[in-house]
């Protein structure tokens, strides 16, 4: 296999996906308040990528996580987390020169107006991911490489990664982009380049909210409209669900980099639209719940469920991050998220899900509240 310049020729793998990015230490408050006021914090692990693998290892998949991390003590502890969920995480560099990203945040929503981060990241290992210094071996392993926009946005060289990541090759995974805007770290920055790098992806997770304050794009329909490209494009709506947009390609004058490679001649046939209403869940916290959303979709996708069964995954994975404090948590059995996701739609629509709604003895009925 080839660095970036060339092509991907992929031995047969054992992974199922390999997710690339910044993992760093989170410090969670021990009560709400501003973070000026919260007295003391429990440490626990953050970093979109990272919360992904851990959650398909969790529900049972072989997944990798690939990032770089400082030579310190908290680059020990996320390497030791990350691998304690069962992901594999040989494919991390320490970095000798630059500290391991941390960040404090308060109890509240992200989305609202009281919420509080305090990043600790710019300098960090993760930062100085490129081209250059990535094992792309160990990158295009997967079934799936899963990917964020978070990345890019750390750096000029990860930017450049993330573009030779997206770039169509021969043999190249299937490539999933999760959007995940951040605005604090486009401060300065173009937020388009985002939907340049979505375009080059084969699925794509991007929030009406985020289309809107990145691309000034409102709507689903106009959200795909702006991201033809994709073969599945999920449009993730808030309490309203999700809806999935997914296409196949038929022959025709059109071109496309969709799959990783060039479709000459090609153009694409009308889209499959599958609107999934969202589940109603007593919320703890507001936090990882895209990624776990993104997790239960992509865990659907490997075992080649129908689209409604992978979103109906997706907000299940989603409803167990919510229902506890932190970024990650403990998937329901398989067996329990398949008996959830048969339901009729009268019955989805009745589900009410709280803390403690995983344990994998509970029935259908046992998880309904009025």
């Amino acid at each position: 296999m080839s660095g970036p310049a060339g092509g991907t020729a992929r031995a047969a793998t054992t992974t199922d996906v390999v997710c690339l990015g910044e993992s760093m230490v989170t410090f969670l408050p021990s009560q709400p308040g501003r973070l000026a006021d919260v007295p003391s914090f429990g440490r626990g692990i953050g970093g979109a990528e990272s919360n992904v693998a851990c959650a398909l290892a969790a529900a049972g998949h072989r997944a990798a996580w690939v990032g770089r991390v400082g030579a310190d003590g908290f680059g020990d502890h996320l390497v030791e987390t990350i691998g304690g969920y069962g992901v594999d995480t040989s494919a991390v560099r320490r970095d000798p020169e630059r500290p391991t990203g941390i960040y404090f945040r308060t109890a509240t929503d992200r989305g609202a107006g009281a919420h509080e981060v305090a990043y600790y990241r710019a300098g960090s290992a993760a930062s100085a991911m490129s081209p250059a210094n990535v094992p792309y071996e160990e990158v295009f392993a997967g079934r799936v490489l899963h990917l964020s926009g978070i990345t890019a946005a750390l750096s000029a060289d990860c930017l450049e990664l993330v573009r030779e990541l997206t770039a169509p090759r021969s043999g190249r995974p299937l490539v999933s982009f999760d959007v995940n805007h951040r605005p604090h770290l486009w401060r300065g920055g173009d937020a388009s380049v985002l939907l340049e790098l979505a375009r080059r992806c084969d699925l794509v997770f991007v929030g009406e909210d985020e289309a809107e304050e990145a691309w000034g794009i409102v709507g689903a329909e106009a959200i795909r409209a702006a991201l033809p490209e994709p073969a599945v494009v999920v449009v993730k709506r808030g309490s309203a669900g999700a809806t999935v947009f997914a296409s196949g390609l038929r022959p025709g004058p059109r071109s496309s980099n969709a799959g990783g490679a060039e479709n000459d001649g090609a153009e694409f046939a009308p889209d499959t639209v599958t609107p999934v209403p969202a589940l109603r869940v007593d919320v703890v916290a507001a936090v990882g719940a895209g990624d776990a959303f993104a997790a239960g979709f992509l865990s659907a996708t490997l075992r080649d469920l129908p689209v409604r069964d992978r979103v109906r995954h997706g907000h299940l994975m989603a409803a167990a991050v919510l229902t506890v404090p932190g970024d990650l948590t403990e998937p329901p059995a398989r067996d329990h998220a398949d008996r959830l996701v048969a339901l009729d739609d009268e019955a989805w629509g009745r589900l009410r899900l709280g803390p403690g709604w995983t344990a994998a003895d509970r029935a259908p009925e046992e998880v309904r509240t009025p």
